[in-house]
């Protein structure tokens, strides 16, 4: 079963809100943007959709791809246990791995890759009012055109727009997370460890907080796509009456 609580940071303390009140302030948020009494003519029954509720639509649906993403990856195994996100080493450290392995330092090598999941699962907990803030500054023109795009159109301009402040703002996370873990030691082990083997002539030290923070905020991406392209093709998927209303006439 989904989590239903959010870590969101507020400042330097925290506070815990559910999925719910996380759509309900996205919701008010889109609504409170807009000035605009047009409608869509509607294809479907439910009345007509004014270009406030469409635009408010798309910043839910986004909304409730992270909410519904972060509960399925700020968990034990929601990285490590997941073939398709599971985080092996960064791709300048494969040599690394294969090369400590040859010689019996497996185990080594598994702990590292083992810690650098785990704080991957514990950094997404975080993640929350970093996505909402950027969720937020979407205007309402760009949510307009978004409305009748492909399955995870909105996504993917969600994501072209703000993955590199994303990336800014959730890296020190990472990093955190990275030393909680003790992940930052496994790994500056391992290197350290190859970097003394005397066939080893270029030494390596490829910089695991950037990769962490890329593959964490990709997985993030994934599911959100996930969650819309369910919330377009599936009227199961629209939990609340504006998700119904939006995309059951426009669809």
């Amino acid at each position: 079963m989904l989590k239903k609580t959010l870590l969101v940071l507020l400042g330097v303390g925290c506070m815990h809100a559910s999925q719910a009140q996380l759509l309900n302030k996205l919701k008010k948020l889109g609504k409170s943007n807009s000035t605009t009494t047009a409608t869509t003519p509607a294809s479907n029954t439910g009345g007509s959709v004014t270009e406030s509720e469409a635009g408010s639509a798309i910043k839910e649906a986004l909304a409730k791809g992270v909410a519904n993403g972060i509960a399925n990856l700020n968990k034990t195994d929601g990285f490590f246990g997941n073939d398709l996100y599971k985080l092996l080493l960064p791709p300048d450290a494969v040599k690394i791995g294969n090369t400590l392995r040859a010689i019996g330092l497996g185990p080594q090598v598994d702990q590292a890759i083992l810690q650098i999941n785990r704080s991957a699962e514990k950094a997404v907990g975080y993640a929350a009012p970093i996505f909402v803030n950027a969720i937020k500054q979407m205007t309402l023109t760009d949510a307009l055109n978004l409305v009748k795009g492909g399955n995870n159109s909105a996504t993917e301009f969600f994501k072209s727009k703000t993955t590199d402040q994303l990336k800014a703002a959730f890296n020190p996370v990472v990093k955190k997370s990275l030393d909680s873990t003790s992940a930052t030691r496994y790994y500056s082990d391992i290197v350290t460890t190859y970097n003394k083997l005397p066939t080893t002539f270029n030494k390596a030290n490829p910089n695991l907080q950037d990769y962490v923070t890329t593959m964490a905020v990709n997985a993030l991406f994934d599911q959100i796509g996930k969650e819309e392209a369910a919330i377009r093709a599936n009227p199961a998927a629209r939990t609340t009456d504006l998700l119904k209303k939006v995309f059951g006439n426009i669809l």
